[in-house]
């Protein structure tokens, strides 16, 4: 076999075609990557070689087809072949031979494509700024590819003499199998069926992102062997020779079995610097526990700009990634809505999104016309068991001083948080409750509306008075809120919550220690007294390790406010100012439920000590800028004081917490105590619990939304005066699930995915530079190898 292989690499060494057909190979992909503009690296912003993996298959589809016409087909027209069986070796080491030789010399055709890799390296920014082992990874699955297509034009050149068939014959069966059954499934519409899974594609796309999953990998040696079987089947019968039919059909059989075992037992190696592909323990225990089949539909598809293309290729890999552990019972495709339809029917179909929960997005394309708008969506809808969940895949407002790169990177972080839960929840039975306690003039239903309506996408929401419901049945609520009571709880009331707590529920308080108003502000001539309520509250919370004082927040980080300045000609002059008692709270801990979250608008916010309590950790969750100054209750507010432009150094100040989470076992506030009187009902008392949650936030509005003048909701985080939208609502969304989510779910929002960006200035500054660089020297490298392998077989025949 040795003697083939060097045969077939010298020979097509020493061949002009071998090179020109290499040079055409390197220039063409050197343009595609380089210099078109809709598949260029440049042009594409991110320090990685994806383009390269995603176009150089197409390439290899006449590439390898033209190396493998002559393997056979050319032996046998000039009758060489017959001279070849006369040597002391097997079909299958000819046919061994020169498939291997086929394959190094796809291997040398890839070589000056490093140059590729040095440049990206070097226009990372930082310099260096490239996954290498995702690389390495990617050219692993490229070199898997270009085996299994050097088998199919091996097989295509023993079929025939003609090399031109061969090369014809070749290049349909590589098309076929790395497209043909993607487009045979959706003429036939067999999405669910796994004929998929029988082409190339799948299998490739997987592999090309650096993670090297063994079923992927058995199917490219079955693949490759099965046409190397073929190969010699067809030649055996050409010769006339009689098939040793235990051979053929153990092999077959050693195919089967592989292709069995590799679908029940896997293993998948991610290549990747931080994991990127590694799904996580919880997110494979929902997949593997999957019953029934689950569809998700993604509407990102169409002319999309690179970092929509990044979303899109990071959604599908993240979806590809959850199938491997689903069973076959994760299905997913991408469609877009708007394809084909005329303009009163994609408004319809705008619509019909918006009615499930699937946002559009107006998206700045670049024509040759200039720029245009187009509508996209950003967005999936996961199906199950007869019910719908929609999935954000892009945050709709940017985080504050935080560029557009960072803002996408943060969503692809979040894919696989996003996908897992929307899963769970879909194919769970029964939502988890949650209760928002009434009684105590808390937040009317109205003022709840973004709350609750957000909610209802995966739990049951809805109000609870203490007062009056079971105890029994309060244990069937997940999680209780308490939002922004004004009006003291009773014993009863109190000893209802601390049980509840002691027996594993969790708690989010939302209050407000000092009663403020805006709208008191502006109907009582521009002042009000501020003075501290009375809930009856101070004591359990300090029990549980908290204190929330009677002072305020005035916090140069403000939100704005509508203030009259006057009237011209009977229409008043409305101007927006900060209002330092509307502090905006920036999250930076790495906590999954604040983490990348825009910022939390407030009003009228207190400031929390944390008290020293045992088996209890506290994380601060939320909390005031440096610039801050405490006001103690009572104290007289005044919009006068808007006039004044406050001095920065006179609210220099440590930061104040106003957002705590508590987790342990907490002590009890009844402790060697008994019930109260009217309670009503016998409950036993527990003086410790077992291990649960508590949140306190010292701002009641943190989740009360907006109202307009007739009456009817803001979403939840909007303000209407500035038309911004704030962190509460996914604030409100992260803490649901930490709170009711045991298995830990919620921590996958903690997963961390590098940016890599290009050097953009230097990559404007040098762009004719590195085209010239990268079309060139890969061509210069293959000329050099010529004129030295010439030069050497020259200098060695001549003696």
């Amino acid at each position: 076999m040795y003697s083939i292989l060097k045969k077939e690499i010298t020979a097509y060494l020493s061949s002009l075609v071998a090179y020109v057909t290499i040079g055409v190979f390197l220039l063409v992909l050197g343009l595609l990557l380089w210099v078109f503009p809709d598949s260029s690296i440049l042009d594409y912003g991110y320090a990685a070689l994806d383009s390269l993996f995603s176009t150089a298959p197409y390439l290899f589809m006449f590439l390898i087809p033209a190396i493998t016409m002559r393997s056979l087909a050319g032996e046998r027209n000039a009758g060489t072949f017959e001279l070849l069986l006369t040597r002391p070796l097997t079909h299958l080491q000819i046919v061994l031979g020169k498939y291997f030789a086929t394959v190094i010399i796809v291997l040398f055709a890839l070589v000056p494509t490093l140059v590729y890799y040095y440049s990206v390296y070097t226009l990372g920014i930082p310099q260096g700024n490239i996954d290498t082992g995702a690389v390495i990874g990617s050219y692993i699955g490229l070199f898997l590819l270009g085996s299994a297509f050097a088998a199919i034009g091996l097989f295509a050149s023993a079929i025939t003499k003609n090399q031109i068939i061969a090369f014809t014959v070749a290049i349909f069966l590589c098309f076929f199998f790395y497209s043909g059954f993607d487009s045979l499934s959706g003429l036939l519409s067999l999405q669910s069926s796994g004929i998929q899974s029988l082409g190339i594609t799948e299998h490739y796309q997987a592999v090309s992102r650096g993670v090297l999953d063994t079923r992927d990998l058995a199917y490219f040696i079955i693949l490759t062997a099965a046409f190397i079987w073929l190969t010699l089947f067809v030649l055996l019968r050409q010769q006339q020779k009689s098939l040793n039919r235990t051979i053929m059909l153990s092999a077959a059989g050693i195919m089967f079995a592989v292709a069995i075992f590799s679908n029940t037992i896997f293993t998948r190696f991610d290549f990747t610097k931080e994991g990127r592909y590694s799904i996580s323990p919880v997110s494979r225990k929902v997949l593997d526990s999957l019953d029934k089949p689950v569809k998700v539909t993604v509407y990102l598809k169409g002319d999309l700009t690179g970092g929509m293309k990044r979303l899109q290729r990071a959604t599908n890999d993240m979806l590809i990634d959850l199938q491997a552990y689903s069973h076959h019972k994760l299905q997913f495709e991408f469609i877009d809505p708007l394809k084909g339809l005329s303009p009163e029917q994609q408004e319809q179909a705008v619509n019909d999104l918006h009615t499930r929960g699937v946002e559009a997005t107006a998206l700045s394309v670049k024509t040759d016309d200039g720029v245009t708008q187009k509508t996209i969506f950003p967005a999936a809808i996961v199906s199950a068991n007869g019910k719908d969940l929609p999935v954000t895949l892009l945050y709709q407002q940017s985080q504050m001083g935080l560029t557009a790169d960072e803002v996408l990177n943060n969503s692809i972080q979040n894919l696989e948080y996003a996908f897992t839960s929307a899963i769970k929840k879909v194919t769970k039975e029964g939502k988890p409750r949650i209760g928002f306690t009434i009684g105590h003039d808390e937040l009317k239903d109205a003022q709840l509306d973004g709350a609750m309506s957000g909610l209802s996408d995966g739990f049951l929401v809805g109000r609870i008075e203490l007062n009056t419901i079971p105890f029994d049945s309060l244990m069937k609520i997940k999680l209780v809120v308490v939002p922004k009571p004004n009006k003291p709880f009773t014993e009863a009331e109190k000893f209802k919550l601390d049980q509840y707590l002691m027996r594993g529920g969790k708690i989010v308080w939302t209050i407000d220690q000092v009663s403020a108003e805006l709208d008191s502000l502006q109907g009582h001539g521009g002042e009000q007294l501020a003075f501290p309520k009375q809930l009856n509250l101070d004591d359990q919370l300090f029990v549980y390790g908290i204190r929330i004082n009677y002072d305020l927040i005035a916090d140069i980080s403000a939100a704005q406010i509508p203030i009259n300045t006057g009237s011209i000609g009977g229409q008043a002059q409305i101007q927006l100012v900060p209002w330092l008692f509307y502090p905006i709270f920036m999250p930076l801990a790495k906590h999954p439920i604040i983490k990348n979250l825009d910022g939390i608008r407030s009003e009228f916010v207190s400031t929390i000590d944390i008290l020293e309590t045992k088996d209890i950790a506290k994380t601060i969750l939320l909390a005031s800028s440096p610039y801050n100054k405490k006001i103690s209750a009572p104290h007289l507010l005044s919009l006068q004081a808007i006039e004044q432009e406050p001095d920065p150094k006179a609210f220099q100040s440590v930061p104040k917490v106003t957002g705590v989470l508590l987790e342990g076992k907490f002590t009890s506030d009844f402790k060697n105590r008994s019930a109260p009187d009217g309670v009503g009902e016998n409950i036993a008392i527990k003086n410790e619990s077992q291990p649960t949650k508590m949140i306190v936030i010292s701002d009641g509005d943190v989740f009360k939304n907006d109202l307009a003048a007739d009456g009817s909701p803001y979403p939840l985080g909007y303000d209407h005066y500035t038309r911004q939208t704030f962190g509460n609502k996914n604030l409100l969304l992260n803490i649901a699930d930490y709170m009711t989510d045991d298995s830990g779910l919620i921590a996958l929002r903690n997963k961390e995915i590098k940016l890599r960006l290009l050097n953009r200035a230097r990559v404007r500054g040098e762009k004719l530079y590195w085209q010239i660089i990268n079309t060139t020297i890969p061509l210069l490298l293959v000329l050099i190898f010529a004129i030295f392998q010439h030069y050497t077989r020259k200098r060695k025949y001549a003696h």
